[in-house]
């Protein structure tokens, strides 16, 4: 019973079951607007990426679910979006156990701050943020549609309350087909949607930090390592991506190009924003140029922020592992970020974690390639980064690939979502000395 209540078996065991009581409510005939419930398949895929907060779909969500099964999609990306370190802390202190474990095990591995008198105020964190956020946005898109769009209170009430849980979870999920293409010139629609994902996929140690420097003496406290990391690469990495987004799209009159610049600049910041977890487009990701493409790769796979609800490698990986490399440019011996030395374990984390990323990234691709030779190769990578990154974001193949290959794609969002965090868990907590040290070589490198 201890090894079941292990944290790197009670968080996958948890996301497991919301899958499989999420699949088996989708097929209820009373989930699909048809009145015939969903096909086992079409079930797993949709729940699985709702928990795991991904975004992609086989089928159409306003057309295909009735209310009911938007509902429950709702509800499966809310549970899925509190993040791997709220629901491990939360099942840890569920279970009657000490924090000492999960919780500091899961902090180490995210880099983040928390200590055991802290567990209360992150979980009061959590919800607070969570309801309060959700309620804001929803109340904004609410108006709007109601009073800008005159859709019908109900209708506009619905619309807002379900993008604003998508968003703030970095879900992706919308009830438009068209997701917000719809709304491409609105910024008082992409305004808030934008807030919600960047303030949920922060990540939660930077909004406890941010929440606690209220009191006077948190005011005078240097600013974490882990905050200073996340909150400057995350602003590095949108501004960048919005200029590289215009300067690759400005041209293309099937996405920016026909826009004027107002509209053109808010679409780049909210693709900027979106390709790195969220998965709501603005403009047609079908019809992006080549290179475009190449740019959504990478920041797909950085991600958001640890311990939040956003997906990917995570910002502080990704700045790690180039810390790293600046370092040994230098030759200096040791890492150092903002005056801070890093340890070598975290160093060799990061590093695990992101070679078995592109490790498994890479496979699935090839074997959806293979499945699905019809295909063209950019769009399988494209398809299989933004599964295994939780983003969401599609090209549009997702409905048109064949029942392995969309067996293949859950899974990697399983393990993207879930996967990446319990192996670098489990590294975190089988970590001990050895008594003894083999004799030093030194292998040629390049």
């Amino acid at each position: 019973m201890k090894d079941l209540m292990h944290p790197t078996r009670v968080v996958p065991a948890a996301f497991l079951a919301a899958i499989f009581l999420g699949t088996m409510l989708l097929m209820l005939p009373f989930s699909t607007s048809g009145g015939e419930g969903a096909d086992f398949i079409t079930a797993l895929f949709t729940a699985t990426s709702a928990v795991c907060v991904t975004g992609l779909i086989t089928v159409d969500t306003p057309v295909y679910w009735s209310a009911f099964g938007q509902v429950i999609i709702m509800l499966l990306f809310q549970f899925g979006g509190l993040g791997i370190m709220t629901a491990a802390t939360l099942l840890g202190l569920v279970a009657g156990r000490q924090l000492s474990l999960s919780g500091r095990a899961i902090a180490l591995t995210e880099h983040g701050h928390l200590n055991r008198s802290e567990a209360g105020s992150l979980m009061k964190l959590v919800f607070i943020v969570s309801i309060a956020i959700e309620a804001v946005v929803a109340l904004l898109l609410w108006l709007r549609w109601w009073i800008g769009y005159g859709m019908g209170a109900g209708e506009a009430a619905w619309h807002g309350i379900f993008h604003s849980i998508s968003a703030f979870n970095n879900a992706g999920f919308s009830t438009f087909s068209d997701s917000l293409m719809s709304w491409q010139g609105d910024g008082l629609i992409l305004g808030p949607v934008m807030a919600a994902i960047v303030i949920g996929g922060i990540g939660f140690p930077v909004l406890h930090e941010l929440w606690t420097r209220r009191k006077t003496e948190m005011r005078r406290r240097q600013w974490s390592l882990h905050s200073r990391i996340t909150l400057s690469v995350t602003l590095a990495l949108t501004v960048s991506g919005t200029v590289l987004l215009l300067a690759a799209e400005w041209n293309n009159p099937e996405t920016l190009g026909g826009m004027s610049f107002a509209d053109g600049l808010l679409n780049a910041l909210f693709h900027s924003v979106t390709m790195r977890t969220a998965g709501f487009n603005a403009v047609d990701v079908g019809a992006f140029a080549d290179q475009t493409l190449a740019i959504n790769y990478l920041f797909m796979m950085i991600g958001g922020g640890s311990a939040g609800t956003a997906g990917g490698l995570k910002v502080t990986t990704f700045a790690l592992l180039g810390f790293v490399v600046w370092s040994e440019i230098r030759g200096h011996a040791e890492t150092t970020i903002f005056s801070r030395r890093v340890g070598s374990q975290v160093v060799r984390q990061a590093l695990s974690v992101v070679l078995i990323a592109i490790a498994l990234v890479g496979l699935v691709t090839l074997l959806v390639s293979w499945i699905e030779p019809d295909i063209e190769f950019r769009f399988i990578l494209f398809e299989t980064i933004s599964a295994f990154a939780t983003v969401g974001l599609s090209t549009g193949i997702t409905a048109d690939l064949s029942i392995p290959s969309q067996l293949l794609l859950i899974v990697l969002m399983f393990v993207g979502r879930v996967g990446t965090i319990t192996f670098a868990t489990a590294l975190a907590l089988n970590t001990r000395a050895t008594k003894f040290r083999y004799p030093e070589e030194q292998p040629i490198v390049g």
